[in-house]
């Protein structure tokens, strides 16, 4: 992507590569859901993409988005939709649903209790993603995956939690290719948990991919993408989360 290219023309080079790699896999592009990961970035570049059609934002913690949203509140139509993708503490879970209705990042049983007891006492439903650590990786949050299928159990009975799928990030490597091996393992553990009697009705959705590898997580079966240095170009430095 240029450099000098405004939010609205990266955002169309992205939508005409979601269309061919949509097409490969003979799969229409309303199938996916494009994210824009707006982390770090100002409230003027998420307008500017919204204005261009974007209406899924991915903000890492829970106070930028908070702040974000606050100040994009008056110029902006309603019809935005605020999605976590960061990790989330238990000490921040009473602030987020106070905005984000969709979480990318449910990494442990905890956080998806205090999700489902918060989400309760508003009288809300939010929607999560499972977060999978596919490579075993010291530094990165998710059920292990193979532990996947027995740890989550519980979580099906969920009234307020409505788990949707699986989010994974693979292990960093130095092609796009390189990621495929990871979204096809993400894909069956999706399958096998699909198949348990107790995931009737789970829709299975695939949060995968990601600006230098998206077009392989869609040729895989991912429904969410996560874009953000694409869309928005280099990240600025991020906010403290207090």
């Amino acid at each position: 992507m240029s450099a000098g290219l405004s939010v609205p023309e990266r955002l169309a080079r992205i939508r005409a590569r979601i269309e061919s790699a949509c097409e490969r896999a003979g799969r229409p592009p309303d199938s996916v859901t494009l994210m824009g990961v707006s982390k770090t970035q100002p409230a003027s570049a998420v307008a500017e993409a919204f204005a261009a059609g974007l209406r899924a934002f991915g903000e890492n913690r829970v106070q930028e988005g908070l702040a974000k949203s606050r100040e994009l509140s008056s110029q902006i139509a309603p019809g935005i939709e605020w999605h976590l993708i960061g990790p989330l503490q238990s000490n921040k879970v009473r602030a987020a649903l106070g905005l984000f209705r969709t979480i990318h990042s449910i990494d442990r049983l905890a956080i998806a209790e205090a999700v489902e007891r918060e989400a309760e006492k508003r009288g809300i439903t939010v929607t999560g993603f499972l977060e999978v650590n596919l490579g075993a990786e010291e530094t990165k949050h998710g059920f292990p995956a193979e532990e996947l299928i027995g740890t989550v159990k519980p979580l099906a009975a969920y009234k307020h939690l409505r788990i949707v799928g699986l989010m994974a990030i693979p292990p960093l490597g130095r092609a796009a290719e390189e990621s495929r091996p990871w979204f096809r393992r993400l894909r069956a553990l999706r399958d096998e948990l699909a198949a348990r009697p107790e995931w009737a009705g789970f829709p299975g959705w695939l949060s995968m991919g990601m600006s230098d590898d998206f077009e392989v997580a869609i040729e895989e079966g991912a429904t969410h993408m996560r874009v953000g240095t694409a869309i928005f170009g280099p990240r600025r430095a991020p906010v403290p989360d207090r």
